[in-house]
């Protein structure tokens, strides 16, 4: 007899499956940048309607990681965005390169390179979309628990400047219902965590 979460699972697997894609009719790139990769697609729905402009932003996948410290606190980092011009409090995370064997492997060297820290017990949280219906890449977040100081010094790309916070879980709670940390997959991947660990 499947449970209610199984039940609800089985049933967005299923009505995913049976879903029809859109219908490519055409396709070109508007801009090939590092951070600007634009696609514009015709297509057709499958309620028959064609969209002759559909933008669509390509990304590599992303990670972030969800570190705790041996002595619980959560690892934290805080940097300037530029698209909304606010510092804020975020997971440590960027971008999957192509030379790493899998999302974790990137996690685990993205968590090191900017925050120095690293080893501990790594487990999957969830796999999820920025945006969907724009952006074509996922972004994955891991649970780092007792992870521990490896290197006091980072290794930054030139153009970031990031500093690191060591946070209780009460400064984590207060920040997120305060709304204070504005990066949507990071506060979901956070939210994810306190409510499975009835921690709210």
């Amino acid at each position: 007899m499947l449970n209610k979460k199984c039940k609800l699972i089985y049933i967005y697997i299923m009505e995913n499956k049976n879903e029809k894609k859109a219908t490519v009719l055409s396709s070109r790139y508007l801009s090939k940048e590092p951070w600007f990769t634009v696609r514009e697609d015709r297509i057709r729905l499958k309620n028959g309607v064609e969209i002759p402009k559909y933008y669509v932003l390509e990304y590599p996948d992303w990670v972030n990681i969800l570190a705790i410290t041996k002595d619980k606190k959560f690892l934290m980092v805080r940097q300037y965005r530029h698209g909304t011009g606010t510092t804020n409090y975020e997971l440590c995370g960027g971008c999957v390169d192509k030379e790493d064997a899998s999302p974790m492997v990137a996690a685990q060297r993205e968590l090191l390179e900017e925050t120095g820290f690293g080893n501990g017990k790594w487990r999957f949280n969830l796999k999820m979309s920025a945006n969907p219906s724009t952006t074509n890449n996922w972004t994955w977040n891991f649970i780092a628990e007792d992870v521990e100081l490896l290197d006091s010094k980072q290794h930054l790309d030139g153009g970031e400047d990031i500093s690191v916070h060591l946070l209780s879980l009460d400064e984590v709670k207060e920040l997120l219902q305060a709304g204070e940390i504005i990066q949507s997959v990071h506060a979901c991947a956070l939210w994810k965590y306190l409510a499975e660990e009835h921690l709210l």
